[in-house]
Parts: structure tokens; C-alpha cells; sequence
């Protein structure tokens, strides 16, 4: 498919942000808003606190990847994070078509209904295995971790599934009840995704998924993501400081430089025509 930005007008989208922010640290007399901060700088210079994500917005779209980019500190995973409820907002919106008709401020419900979106609506690929997987637990034990807290019991269908998404990201199904903890970088990042998928949740975030790992693990890694798009329509939001990254996998891609969106676009706009001198700059660094 053509992706334009006409495509996505005709649609409701899977999740919408409106005007995002999130802070680290008390806040003091001269930060207590993000339009406080110079645009230059998202630290405030007399308490340490910083305006990790200020006034971000995005829409998201069946089946649609967006990118976001930037240099470490820019937000980008605060973002996600904020997204998946491990990180408390300072203020903003969220909702998803999914849930309550795409109706209800997600960050408003209560805590129940939270790990209900964790569990149902959206799944979470973090850069370090070690806070997606528990070690302690087999591969199959991780699927089934995630599947009960859905509440599906029957050890049978458990495994079942566990097979199905260990095959789907090639993991052999003869070390389903082996530790992660044995795997190579590669099979525990592919470990998370099944998790991630387990409940077909219709929004996927990824948090530098391919950082750390050997090219041809990473071309692999990339492979698996398209892959999942294409069988499952599913949508997600791909956090990279790697324009390479973003340059195969996202549609569209946002930008950020000191928690703000400074750009954002189709990505091949972004990427042959940046129009901001920080997207420049890292376009440029690339070549």
C-alpha cells in the first residue's frame, strides 16, 4: 500500500495523544510549566527537573508504523513509556478505538482498567530483555504469564498459543520451557514480541529493539517487525535513534529534541527533505 497522508484521514485512529507532558523531579516556582524552560533546553536550571515530553500529540492508524527519533534525552522513550503506564504524566490525554468506543481518557481510568489495556490493548517491547522477560521464568512461561493475567487458564490452550508465537518469531518450540536467560540477544528480543503479541493487542511499542544487537540479528529483528505488520495489522510505535531503523520499518516519523516534537511527516519526506535544522543534522550524520 501507498501510504499518504489522505490514507489516514479516512480513519478513526487506534490511539490519539493530545498535549502530553511528563516531568522528572518536584518542579519548582520557576518550571512549573514546560513553556517556562527555554526552547533549547527541557532542564530547569535551578531545581534539575526535566520536562521529558511537552505538549506531544500523535495519532496512530491500523496497521501503521510510526517512527519516533532523536538523540538520547529527547523523549522519545519517556514517550512510550508514558504510553504503557510505567511512567506517571504530569498531564495530557490518551484514548484508543478499542477501548470505550474511543471515548475515555486512558491515563483517567482506574488501575484496574489500566493492566486491562496493558493486558488486552497494547503490548511492550523494551530495549533490554531484562525488563519485558522474567528470567526466572521459561520462554513459554513468559507467553503464559501474559495470557493468564487475561485471563485465560486452560494450561492446554496456554501452550497451545505459546508454540504459535514462539514458531511465528522462529524460536524452536523445542526451547519453550527453557530459560531466556540462555538465549542469545537476538531470541530474547524475539521472546518479548511473542509475549507482546499473546493477546493480539492492536498497538505494539517498541523501545530501541534492535540497540545492542549484531547487524544481522538486528536485519532479522527488522524482518520479524515487518512481518507482524503485515499479518496482524497491527500498529505500532517504533522508538529508535537510528534513522536506518526508522528508514526501513516506519510510515511516518516524529522527531524530538528536548521532550518536543520539532518535526514530523511521512518518513521519506522526513528523511530526503528535513525541513528542521535538528532534523538536518541527524539526517546528515547519517549519510
Amino acid at each position: 500500500m501507498v501510504v499518504t497522508s489522505a490514507t489516514y484521514m479516512e480513519e478513526q485512529p487506534m490511539l490519539s495523544v493530545r498535549n502530553l507532558n511528563k516531568r522528572y523531579g518536584q518542579g519548582c516556582k520557576h518550571c512549573e510549566t514546560p513553556e517556562m524552560l527555554p526552547v533549547n533546553s527541557n532542564r530547569c536550571s535551578h531545581c534539575g527537573s526535566v520536562w521529558a515530553c511537552i505538549d506531544v500529540g500523535m495519532d496512530l492508524y491500523k496497521g501503521e508504523i510510526i517512527g519516533i527519533v532523536g538523540e538520547s534525552g529527547s523523549g522519545k522513550s519517556s514517550l512510550v513509556k508514558s504510553l504503557y503506564f510505567d511512567e506517571e504524566i504530569a498531564s495530557g490525554t490518551a484514548t484508543i478505538s478499542d477501548y470505550k468506543g474511543g471515548e475515555a481518557d486512558i491515563f483517567s481510568v482506574s488501575a484496574q482498567q489500566k493492566r486491562y489495556i496493558r493486558n488486552y490493548l497494547m503490548g511492550m517491547v523494551y530495549q533490554n530483555p531484562w525488563m519485558g522477560l522474567k528470567m526466572s521464568f521459561s520462554s513459554g512461561g513468559n507467553i503464559a504469564e501474559k495470557l493468564i493475567a487475561a485471563g485465560t487458564y486452560h494450561v492446554g490452550n496456554i501452550r497451545d498459543r505459546a508454540s504459535e508465537l514462539l514458531n511465528h518469531v522462529e524460536i524452536p518450540i523445542s526451547r519453550m520451557d527453557e530459560l531466556p536467560e540462555n538465549f542469545s540477544g537476538g531470541m530474547q528480543q524475539r521472546v518479548q514480541i511473542s509475549k507482546a503479541l499473546a493477546n493480539n493487542p492492536p498497538v505494539l511499542l517498541l523501545d530501541e529493539v534492535t540497540t545492542g544487537l549484531d547487524l544481522s540479528v538486528q536485519a532479522r529483528v527488522l524482518d520479524l517487525i515487518r512481518k507482524i505488520q503485515r499479518e496482524f495489522g497491527v500498529g505500532m510505535i517504533v522508538v529508535s535513534h537510528d534513522l536506518g531503523v526508522i528508514r526501513m520499518l516506519a510510515d511516518r516519523t516524529m522527531v524530538m529534541r528536548y521532550g518536543r516534537v520539532v518535526e514530523q511527516g511521512l518518513t521519506d519526506q522526513i528523511l530526503e527533505d528535513p525541513g528542521h535544522a535538528y532534523t538536518q543534522q541527524l539526517v546528515h550524520s547519517l549519510l
